[in-house]
């Protein structure tokens, strides 16, 4: 594969010849205003890649690498990347599909730094803008702009036909979306009441909404790939940095999560196991949640990120979609064919304890950090608005029939986690309390990398190939979700805290105020208040349900 440059540059000099040959037929005159048009597109790329550079070279440049494998839904098929770096890391069908496709950033293996090195930095990138790409564009400016890709400096990077498809766009989105908050939209009903599901379905539409308006962004200007990238084309340095760490916050509250989810569903299925060790004593709650920890260690130790795609790909092949279905299945089934429960009418309106519910239901839809990966992934970005449709009108469903089927199922004994209050006798039930046990297992790793990783940039350059700095880095953060889980072990207030104060803004408040900050006096009357609007609901509903969350966590720390 030496010659994987001089092969690629002989592909483009044959297709240029093709096209200059099919040209020819139409008149000279034509072809000479045709090689112009593509001296003026090369010119315009190339101011292209000097402006993305500006946004890959700022903290943090790992985000786009580690947000991908996040997300991803880990593809079964084993097929080969051509490529000698890949294939040694035997990972051609570990990978996930949105890492199939050109990225700035290469995966890493155990061998390379995390960080790339200077040089490295100042390659041109690989992705065509995302304007580029929706604009309508002739065939002779799409030859041009693969013949300034292809010679790229990544010789193992892949190519542009592996892009997303549709049907892998929208696994991807309703893998980030159908997590860990299907568990409690039935506590959410307790909490909120009947006509608390009217917030669910507002929410949803609130949420497509500035799904959209962060395609606008992406469009607005070229090298614009992630969140952090418009955060930074809207305010600036200081917006990159401080929407990166609110990302990075929620990525690491998610991960407390985790251990909390461990803990009950553990506890439930072994309510009698503890350790006594002289004095110590540790029950089933605090004992399952340090064998989390020391089980999930390791794998965050990975520093290969498609490893622990092959992880997830393991014991869930599509992610955790699979997860969330094969849970709500189970519900259904305990409810319709065992008969259990269905006997509560539930309350129609809870007005003391709503707010809960808003920050349980805004929580739901903290997918907004990895849509502009999924729709710079997508071969076809212009299908991107129903990719969003597909993935809140299904991801809706499964939340509104959850919650229906829980809180009548159960009523005003609703746990946090529907899990929970399912029969322990029932073969059903163990499927769904398993399967919920082992999804974060295979989440955990892969949710905690963008945030080490992030940390990780921060080291200094003469120590950046030690290990075992990142090590030390892994170990702490994974700890620290420990001692947080134990301190506060209350899985549906910690995830409404985590609804209203960090998804209200990732989600409703931030795409908003970047998307007028961008577009300034561009924006339609109807465009700038309706973002008004919805900045307005996210900052009521954040104040609201933080408000609320604390409050009960702080009166339940203290009974």
């Amino acid at each position: 594969m030496k010659n994987s440059v001089s092969d690629q540059s002989f592909y483009i000099e044959s297709e240029e010849e093709d096209e200059e040959k099919e040209l020819g037929r139409n008149g000279q005159g034509e072809e000479d205003n045709n090689e112009s048009d593509s001296d003026n597109s090369l010119a315009d790329d190339n101011r292209q890649q000097s402006k993305t550079g500006l946004y890959n070279t700022s903290w943090p440049q790992s985000y786009r690498q580690s947000i991908d494998l996040y997300s991803s839904v880990p593809s079964p098929n084993l097929t080969f990347l051509g490529t000698p770096t890949l294939s040694r890391l035997g990972s051609s069908f570990l990978s996930s599909s949105l890492t199939r496709r050109y990225t700035p950033e290469s995966l890493p293996s155990v061998v390379k730094p995390l960080l790339q090195k200077p040089e490295e930095e100042q390659l041109p990138p690989q992705r065509r803008s995302s304007r580029s790409l929706l604009a309508p564009i002739t065939s002779r400016r799409s030859s041009v702009i693969r013949k300034d890709e292809k010679p790229s400096q990544v010789s193992h990077e892949l190519p542009m036909s592996r892009q997303s498809s549709f049907g892998q766009a929208v696994l991807n989105g309703l893998n980030v979306l159908c997590g860990v908050g299907i568990l409690s939209t039935p506590y959410a009903a307790k909490e909120g009441g009947w006509l608390g599901l009217i917030i669910l379905l507002v929410f949803a539409v609130l949420s497509f909404y500035t799904g959209m308006l962060l395609r606008y962004c992406l469009d607005s200007e070229p090298g614009l790939e992630t969140y952090p990238d418009i955060g930074q084309a809207a305010f600036g340095t200081t917006g990159r940095f401080v929407i990166s760490i609110i990302l990075y916050v929620e990525l690491y509250a998610c991960c407390v999560e985790y251990i909390i989810l461990e803990s009950d569903n553990l506890s439930s299925l072994f309510p009698n196991a503890h350790i006594s060790l002289g004095g110590f004593e540790m029950d089933s709650h605090h004992l399952f949640a340090l064998m989390t920890t020391l089980a999930v260690l390791p794998t965050v130790w990975l520093r290969d990120l498609s490893v622990l795609s092959y992880i997830s790909a393991f014991f869930l092949p599509a992610g955790g979609v699979v997860a969330s279905v094969l849970v709500v299945l189970s519900l259904f089934w305990v409810g319709l064919v065992d008969n259990v429960g269905i006997h509560s009418k539930g309350t129609v309106l809870n007005l003391g304890s709503l707010p809960v519910a808003i920050g349980l239901y805004g929580y739901c839809y903290s997918g907004h950090a990895v849509f502009p990966n999924i729709y710079t992934s997508m071969a076809q970005p212009s299908r991107f608005p129903t990719v969003l449709l597909a993935c809140f009108s299904i991801c809706t469903l499964m939340y509104a029939g959850v919650a229906y089927m829980g809180y009548t199922m159960f009523g005003e004994s609703t746990e946090s986690q529907f899990t929970l209050n399912l029969p322990q006798d029932l073969v059903v039930s163990k499927i769904a309390v398993w399967t919920t046990v082992v999804n974060p297992f295979t989440k955990y790793a892969l949710t905690m990398s963008p945030v080490a990783m992030s940390l990780e940039e921060l080291i200094p350059s003469n120590h950046m190939k030690s290990h075992m700095y990142a090590i030390c880095i892994r170990t702490a953060l994974v700890f620290s979700t420990l001692l947080v889980g134990l301190a506060i072990p209350f899985f549906g207030l910690v995830m409404s805290l985590i609804g209203s104060l960090l998804t209200m803004l990732v989600t409703l408040i931030l795409p908003c105020a970047c998307f007028l900050s961008i577009v300034r006096g561009k924006a339609t009357r109807f465009q700038g208040v309706v973002c008004i609007i919805i900045i307005a609901v996210g900052i009521v509903s954040s104040a609201f349900g933080t408000h609320s969350a604390l409050s009960k966590i702080i009166e339940n720390l203290s009974s």
